[in-house]
């Protein structure tokens, strides 16, 4: 740098910050697509589920359309509580609820592997019991007469129950027997059946379905049967859903 005059150094120098500014100011072609205007959600709720740390956040991908327009709405409207969630929805109009629903029902990725079955044969027994027969005498119905045959799910408003590890699980049977701030749905079919539950049973149902692997290639049943749609009409008649 020796011999250059400063004042062609300052002028260089300016030349130089000019043409960066003007780089930086040029507009990015972003595509107007929903997967670049949800990568605020899958920020938290990516192709794995995800502890954090206030809280865990499951994956979303490929659950029934209804069930996230639902939960979305719900978010949004009070029902369900989560500030951040609360906060990013507070907006967002049904039809563009709707849309997000759609885009990431319609997503492919693969599920964790199940976790380590720590159940003893009496705790699985009863967990098969609840899964694949429930209680009459209590008016616990079959988990599989709402959640399908291979718990996948029922289209469009009924989530899978595999593929989730057994805290969450544990959390959500704690969420629905206790309502309040987290859930606070009323006269909803599953917290209703939640509160029939004891611990025990929630323990066992949630360490055996975390245990279960997710099957390949089986989407949600298609169908919810008429007696569980008239007795869960809270989930399958929301106004705004096609």
């Amino acid at each position: 740098m020796k011999g250059l005059d400063p004042i062609i150094l300052i002028v260089g120098a300016g030349f130089a910050i000019s043409a960066g500014f003007a780089i930086a100011a040029a507009p990015l072609d972003v595509p107007d697509t929903m997967a670049e205007r949800v990568k605020a959600c899958v920020i938290c709720h990516g192709s794995e589920d995800k502890t954090g740390r206030d809280g865990y956040y499951p994956r979303i991908a490929g659950k029934p359309q209804g069930y996230l327009f639902n939960q979305l709405r719900s978010f949004r409207d009070g029902q369900r509580y989560y500030r951040p969630m609360a906060l990013l929805l507070a907006d967002l109009s049904d039809q563009y609820l709707q849309e997000m629903a759609d885009y990431f029902s319609t997503l492919k990725q693969p599920y964790p592997p199940p976790e380590r079955m720590i159940s003893s044969p009496r705790e699985i027994r009863l967990a098969r019991k609840l899964i694949d027969y429930g209680d009459p005498a209590r008016k616990i119905p079959a988990c599989i007469e709402c959640h399908g045959k291979e718990l996948m799910g029922t289209a469009p408003f009924i989530p899978g129950l595999l593929g989730l590890p057994r805290v969450y699980l544990i959390a959500q049977f704690a969420a629905w027997r206790g309502g309040g701030l987290l859930r606070r749905h009323a006269a909803h079919c599953m917290s209703e059946i939640a509160k029939q539950l004891t611990l025990e049973e929630t323990n066992a149902l949630a360490a055996w379905l975390a245990a279960r692997p997710v099957p390949e290639n089986i989407g949600p049943a298609a169908v919810l049967s008429v007696e569980m749609a008239r007795r869960c009409g809270s989930i399958v008649q929301r106004d705004g859903i096609r």
